[in-house]
């Protein structure tokens, strides 16, 4: 029998642990506390050093290790490459906000959706992060910058809906009352858009923001960067977010990556607020949406610049005066580069 990843479960779940391994139920609520603070067994001195022992051999802890760090010296963002316990890297990025602290986390070891403009696709998928290794992201990252993280971002490596059932535990997880209790509301997923996996989410009924990767809005232009929008198409995915909206009344965050000479006309921003338009419109008014524009990060080996901040603002513009609530992400972290796939990337050259 293997160990029990016990950083994976519900806190009545590690009571009925210890239960099985001949302990006391009440002993449960002491454990997970010391979980949550990210703490080895050897350092939880207020338990018997025979459950020290006995946790030993029977469970394990799949608490990633810092294996590298880079705080912007511009904003304070801080960028993480994480050392998983198979010798496998991962990366988050805490990042600081007036409303408070957020982390964008990694939800797999690479990504097998194969966005031609992301540095996390390069080399494919190697495995999927168990609910524990995502959750033990913020613990791992709280516990360095000495404070509470109040924001999750699911936008790191990897594609969530393709890691579906950790991807649900972990929420469960991160949202539990007694653990890092942080609420749906302030958790956002992010998906290039696998359209079954929308479906399902959506009858999860977690109140939580879903953003889909756009980032193109006609089939060809989008199924050039996006392979995903092949088996996927336009139609398919902007059908399943109005009924995710339809059914949640949460508003939907579209990204939309601003690539030089490739998506950043004012005839893309006219045919995106066409597209939004088709499948967003009630009563002759567009329901309530949110468009986050990103200047691409560039990529070593990707053949695709920023957008200059003149086609930014334009784009922007056109988007908000047609009704279209548009916002032009802050870069934060740009003299450490702290958008994700590129320090794993390099580690493994």
């Amino acid at each position: 029998m293997g160990k029990t990843d016990i950083l994976g479960l519900l806190p009545d779940e590690l009571s009925d642990f210890l239960v099985s391994i001949g302990e006391p139920k009440y002993r449960g609520a002491q454990l997970y506390g010391w979980l949550m603070k990210g703490r080895e067994f050897e350092e939880m001195t207020n338990l018997p050093r025979s459950l020290r022992e006995k946790l030993s051999e029977h469970a394990e802890l799949r608490l990633p290790k810092v294996e590298k760090k880079l705080v912007s010296a511009i904003d304070g963002t801080v960028k993480y490459l994480f050392k998983l316990i198979d010798g496998e890297c991962v990366e988050s990025v805490v990042m600081r906000y007036e409303h408070g602290i957020s982390i964008c986390i990694s939800s797999e070891v690479g990504c097998p959706m194969g966005c031609v403009f992301c540095a996390s696709t390069i080399g494919g998928k190697v495995r999927n992060l168990t609910a524990s290794e995502m959750l033990g992201q913020i613990i791992v990252a709280s516990r360095d910058i000495d404070e509470r993280i109040s924001n999750v971002v699911m936008m790191g490596i990897g594609e969530p809906l393709d890691n579906y059932d950790n991807t649900i535990r972990f929420l469960k997880l991160v949202n539990e009352e007694k653990g890092l209790n942080i609420g749906y509301r302030h958790i956002s997923l992010s998906t290039c858009g696998v359209v079954p996996m929308i479906d399902r989410l959506r009858e999860e009924n977690l109140p939580i923001t879903l953003s889909i990767s756009l980032h193109a809005a006609e089939d060809e232009a989008r199924s050039a960067i996006m392979p995903i929008n092949r088996k996927y198409p336009l139609s398919e995915l902007m059908t399943a977010c109005r009924r995710y909206f339809d059914d949640s009344g949460r508003r939907i965050s579209f990204e939309y990556t601003l690539i030089r000479g490739k998506n950043d006309s004012e005839r893309d921003a006219d045919t995106l607020i066409r597209l939004l338009k088709k499948y967003f419109t009630d009563k002759g008014k567009l329901v309530p949406l949110h468009v986050n524009l990103i200047p691409v990060n560039e990529v070593k080996g990707r053949d695709f610049s920023r957008s200059d901040k003149a086609a930014v603002e334009k784009f922007s513009g056109i988007l908000n005066s047609k009704g279209v609530n548009a916002t032009v992400r802050r870069r934060l972290g740009a003299d450490i580069n702290a958008s994700c796939g590129q320090l794993r990337r390099e580690s493994r050259s």
